[in-house]
């Protein structure tokens, strides 16, 4: 057994988010384990750009309210203790409601080799960016 160091905060990159978001990472685990778990904090407005992972993903909301939507779905707004899982390949992108910040906690495995585990598409539009009624 051992306590791994913590990593220090990240701002998330410009071309993967569009506000202020930092992340955490709690856990990149090494071979054989494929575990990857970050804590991720989204300002209000803040949001990830439209993404999809090779092995799929889970969200567990902690903290605030966010928005969701898969390409093609509908908006959807998240509220802590939301679990939320999306399937491979599936387009999505998530973040902070408009007068809210919003924190969860991303799990999904990587892949094992060489191909990437996210691929990372256009920023979320402003006309995308709706707050369902």
């Amino acid at each position: 057994m051992q306590i791994l160091p913590k990593t220090p905060t990240a701002k998330g990159p410009a071309e993967w988010f569009t506000g202020d978001v930092w992340f955490d990472v709690v856990i990149r685990g090494e071979a054989p384990s494929r575990v990857r778990v970050n804590t991720v904090r989204f300002a209000p407005c803040a949001r990830t750009a439209w993404h999809r992972h090779t092995n799929g993903q889970t969200l567990h909301v902690t903290d605030g309210v966010g928005l969701i939507q898969s390409r093609g779905g509908e908006v959807t707004l998240i509220r802590p203790g939301d679990v939320i899982y999306t399937p491979p390949g599936e387009w999505h992108w998530h973040g902070g409601a408009p007068d809210n910040f919003m924190v969860h906690t991303a799990i999904w495995e990587g892949t094992g080799s060489d191909e990437p585990e996210t691929e990372w598409g256009d920023h979320v539009t402003e006309a995308e960016y709706v707050v369902p009624a």
